[in-house]
């Protein structure tokens, strides 16, 4: 089956969320939340990340996951992910009671594509027991984790639609022989990070192989004539010289998170960073370092009701 083939697949009966003046979306992918090892690529970032999603929740964003939200490859079980990072689900759960929580999986956590793993590992909410102010309540019950999302254009019939997946269909050993990645990363891999040896087949690490791969997503998206957001090699991107292809970037960049936000029916690039006052005191600064790009066409932009 070809990368080609791959991607066409994981949009078949893929569900439909609406895009139109109205919604708002965040996307944000590979969080990589581990369990708080020397491994943990998340932990330098997590508050980042908590105050980007305490932002979202507030100011009424629906909240899309793009995949790789957990790292299930180098660590084997879930509910310690779960009880590490308790403050994270809770607001995760949160998002979810109102209807605003949609979650994709990526290559390193596909096995959240198995409904009987996902109802036995991220249904139970551990992380209560060392927080006596949260609820004892199930975490994400019945929660489906989807290939891809299709964002659909609602607010003019010739506007395009937004396909969202995580990106890694591009890559042989990371979709169809992902059980022998999975296994190289867990013992092979992992011990070696800790010497500063970077995995080979992995597109984020890769120069070759992340370029590879945003040639390959560019083509499908382009062929298609489709808008196609995705995450898996943690380079942001997001260009009006390019309406094809667009990547929110990751949350394990050094000292600093990037995601996409679509509002207004305008997308943009944002950082999250630590800044310092004057007084020395520390701040979570929220920064768009690209767009708004329209996700109109001219034509339909000419007929465009007025921002509100």
């Amino acid at each position: 089956m070809s990368y080609y083939t791959r991607l066409n697949k994981s949009f078949e009966g893929a569900i439909r969320l609406p895009l139109n003046y109205h919604t708002k979306y965040a996307l944000i992918s590979d969080c990589h939340r581990g369990t708080s090892t020397s491994n943990d690529n998340f932990l330098k970032n997590q508050n980042l990340y908590y105050a980007a999603l305490q932002y979202y929740y507030k100011t009424g964003y629906t909240y899309i996951e793009l995949g790789d939200g957990d790292e299930l490859w180098e660590n084997r079980c879930m509910k310690q992910i779960i009880e590490t990072h308790h403050d994270v689900f809770h607001l995760l759960s949160r998002f979810r009671e109102s209807r605003r929580l949609y979650m994709l999986y990526g290559n390193h956590d596909i096995v959240k594509k198995n409904i009987r793993y996902t109802t036995r590992n991220c249904s139970a909410y551990p992380g209560y027991m060392n927080n006596p102010y949260m609820e004892k309540a199930p975490l994400l019950p019945d929660m489906t984790f989807y290939a891809g999302i299709i964002l659909e254009n609602t607010a003019r019939p010739a506007a395009r639609d937004i396909y969202l997946t995580h990106g890694h269909q591009t890559d042989l050993f990371n979709s169809t022989l992902w059980r022998l990645s999975r296994f190289l990363v867990r013992y092979v891999w992992k011990p070696l990070e800790r010497y500063g040896v970077l995995d080979p087949t992995s597109a984020a690490k890769n120069y070759t192989r992340k370029h590879k791969a945003e040639l390959r997503l560019h083509h499908w998206a382009k062929e298609e004539d489709h808008i196609l957001i995705t995450g898996h090699t943690h380079r942001p991107t997001l260009s009006a010289d390019d309406p094809y292809y667009y990547n929110s970037g990751s949350c394990v960049h050094p000292g600093s998170i990037t995601c996409l936000e679509i509002d207004h029916m305008r997308i943009r690039l944002v950082k999250w960073t630590l800044g310092t006052r004057a007084d020395m005191s520390l701040y979570v600064e929220r920064e768009v370092i690209a767009g708004d790009v329209s996700l109109l066409t001219p034509k339909d932009t000419e007929a465009a009701p007025d921002r509100f």
